[in-house]
C-alpha cells in the first residue's frame, strides 16, 4: 500500500474540476497538482470522489435517500473520515447497509488505510435539511391544496349520481361519461419506488397508446399495494388526452352483479352495449370470478369483443394468472397473453416518502426520524401505513402534542405490542427452516454447506429486521455466534436483496408469513 501522504494523494488522484461526463470513475490526474494544505479540503475531495462512485453503484433512490445527504469531515492527521448523519435511524441504517462498502471505497480511493466514523449531525445542520423536498425519483406528489392522496392504494368510490345498471354507465350514450374513476388517483399522486416501478411504467405505456402493446395488462400483488391506484391512473391519463374515449373502471364483484341482473331482467343487449363498446376496461380483483361459470363466460365474450376492436383491458388480481383457482383455462390463457407485472410491498425509502408526503396533504409535518420509526415498524402495505399515520396525527391533535417518536410509540402501542408478541427469533428460525426444508437444529449448528448457511443468514437478517434484538442477542440465539457474524449476514442479504429478484420475492413471502 502506498505511503504517499493523504493530503497530496487525494488531490493527485482526483481532478475535481472535470466535467461530469469525464468523471465516470475516479482516476489518476494527468498532470501534477498542488497538494491540499488542510484536512477539510482533503476530506471534501475524497468524499466527492466517493460520492461519484457510489452514485454509479447504487440505485438512484437509495443513493438520494441514504448517501447524498451525508456530510464529511477529515481528521487533522488524515487518519479518519467522519460522516455526519441526520438522525439515529439513518445512522443505524447507513452503518448496517453501507458502512462496509464506503470503508472499502475510501481505502481504495485514498491508497492507504482510512478509518470511517459515523456520527449524528449537529442540530443546526439537521434543521437546514428538514425542508429539503423528496427527490422526484422517490415520490411524485401533487400540492396539498389539491386534496389528493399520495400513494393511496385501494380507494375508488363510484361517482355521485351514477346508475351502474344503466347502459350509458360506460359513457357515451347519455352525453355524460360515467367512468367510475376517482380523479384523485393519478400517476402524479402515486409514490414511485422499485416496488412498483415496472408496473407503473407499463401502465404509463398503456395510457399513452391503448390497444397496442401490453394488451391485456395484468397487475397482481397483495392488498393495499397500489393496484387500484394504478388502474385509475391509466383511465384518468387517457381521458386527459382523449376526453371522448369510453372508459370504465369496475370491480369484479360489480361485473358479476351486472351479469346476474342482465339474466334476471333479460337485458343482455344493454349489457353488451355497455361493455363491448368500451375503449378501455379497467377491472379490479378478477379472482372474484372463481366458480362463477356464467360470469366467466360473459367476461370471455366481452374480452374477445374488446380485443377484436383494439380496445385495451387492464386487470388486477391478488395472484398471477396461473395461480388463479377455479377460473376456466381459456380465460387464464387470455390473461397471460399480454403483460403480467407484480407490485411488491414498498421498500423502506418508499414507505418513508409515502408517510412524509401523506402527512403534508393532511396539513401536518412529520419529522424524518418519526417517519423512519413508523416505516420500520409497519412494513406490509400502503393501507396499513396510512392507517398508522392517521392514528399518530389523531393522537397528536387530541393530546395537543407535537409529533415525535415517543408520541408515535404511544399512538401505535397496540400495533407494536402485537408485533412484538407474534414475531420472535425462534418463530423466524422455524419459519425459515420450514420454507427452505432444513431442520430447525441447523440454525444453531456449525454446519456450513450452502444449503444450510444461506437459510441461516436469511434468518439472521429477518431477526434483525423484524425484532428489537441486538446483534449479540441474535448471535447468541443462533448457537452462540459472534455479533460480527450476524452483521456480515445482515449486510450480505440486504445487499443481495437489492440485486436478486428471486431472493427479494422469497423474503417478501417469509415476511408476510411471519406477520400473519
Amino acid at each position: 500500500m502506498s505511503e504517499e501522504p493523504l493530503s497530496s494523494a487525494v488531490h493527485d488522484r482526483f481532478n475535481l474540476t472535470e466535467s461530469p461526463a469525464d468523471r465516470h470513475a475516479p482516476r489518476l490526474a494527468e498532470s501534477p497538482a498542488e497538494p491540499f494544505t488542510d484536512a477539510a479540503a482533503a476530506g471534501q475531495g475524497l468524499w466527492q470522489a466517493c460520492l461519484e462512485q457510489l452514485a454509479q453503484d447504487l440505485p438512484e433512490q437509495q443513493f438520494n435517500t441514504w448517501i447524498k445527504p451525508l456530510t464529511a469531515q477529515m481528521a487533522e492527521d488524515f487518519s479518519r473520515l467522519t460522516l455526519f448523519v441526520g438522525n439515529r435511524f439513518k445512522l443505524d441504517w447507513v452503518r448496517a447497509q453501507y458502512a462496509g462498502r464506503i470503508s472499502a471505497l475510501l481505502e481504495a480511493l485514498s491508497g492507504q488505510a482510512m478509518a470511517l466514523e459515523l456520527a449524528l449531525a449537529p442540530r443546526e445542520v439537521v434543521a437546514q435539511s428538514v425542508g429539503r423536498p423528496v427527490p422526484r425519483s422517490a415520490a411524485a406528489v401533487a400540492p396539498a391544496s389539491q386534496g389528493v392522496r399520495p400513494g393511496l392504494a385501494e380507494a375508488a368510490p363510484a361517482g355521485a349520481g351514477e346508475n351502474p345498471d344503466s347502459p350509458e354507465g360506460a359513457g357515451g350514450t347519455g352525453g355524460v361519461q360515467r367512468t367510475r374513476l376517482n380523479p384523485a388517483l393519478t400517476f402524479d399522486t402515486l409514490v414511485e419506488g422499485s416496488a412498483n416501478r415496472m408496473a407503473r411504467s407499463a401502465a404509463l405505456h398503456v395510457a399513452a397508446r391503448p390497444g397496442h402493446l401490453y394488451n391485456p395488462l395484468f397487475i397482481y400483488g397483495g392488498v393495499g399495494l397500489g393496484k387500484t391506484h394504478l388502474v385509475h391512473a391509466v383511465g384518468n391519463q387517457l381521458l386527459q388526452e382523449r376526453p371522448e374515449a369510453k372508459v370504465l373502471y369496475i370491480h369484479a364483484e360489480q361485473f358479476v352483479s351486472d351479469v346476474v341482473k342482465s339474466y334476471q331482467r333479460r337485458t343482455f343487449d344493454d349489457f353488451k352495449a355497455r361493455y363491448h363498446g368500451l375503449d378501455l376496461l379497467l377491472i379490479d380483483d378478477v379472482q372474484f370470478f372463481a366458480n362463477k361459470d356464467r360470469t366467466q363466460e360473459e367476461f370471455f365474450n366481452a374480452f374477445e369483443a374488446l380485443l377484436a376492436k383494439k380496445s385495451h383491458i387492464v386487470m388486477t388480481s391478488d395472484t398471477y394468472p396461473k395461480g388463479l383457482a377455479n377460473i376456466h383455462e381459456r380465460l387464464v390463457s387470455r390473461f397471460d397473453a399480454g403483460l403480467t407485472v407484480a407490485i411488491e410491498p414498498p421498500e423502506l425509502e418508499m414507505r418513508v416518502a409515502i408517510l412524509i408526503n401523506k402527512a403534508r396533504t393532511e396539513g401536518a409535518e412529520m419529522p424524518e426520524e418519526v417517519a423512519f420509526f413508523v416505516a420500520k415498524n409497519v412494513r406490509s402495505n400502503v393501507r396499513e401505513l396510512e392507517g398508522a399515520l392517521r392514528k399518530i396525527l389523531a393522537y397528536s391533535r387530541f393530546n395537543q402534542k407535537e409529533v415525535s417518536i415517543q408520541l408515535a410509540r404511544e399512538a401505535l402501542r397496540d400495533l407494536l405490542s402485537i408485533q412484538n408478541r407474534q414475531i420472535s427469533v425462534e418463530n423466524i428460525q422455524k419459519t425459515v427452516a420450514d420454507y427452505y426444508k432444513i431442520k430447525v437444529a441447523d440454525m444453531y449448528s456449525k454446519k456450513r454447506p450452502a444449503s444450510i448457511a444461506r437459510p441461516r443468514q436469511i434468518a439472521m437478517y429477518l431477526a434483525k429486521e423484524l425484532t428489537q434484538k441486538s446483534l449479540p442477542e441474535i448471535g447468541e440465539l443462533f448457537g452462540g455466534r459472534d455479533h460480527t457474524t450476524v452483521l456480515h449476514a445482515v449486510r450480505k442479504i440486504a445487499g443481495e436483496r437489492q440485486q436478486l429478484t428471486e431472493l427479494n420475492q422469497q423474503l417478501h413471502v417469509l415476511e408476510q408469513t411471519l406477520k400473519g
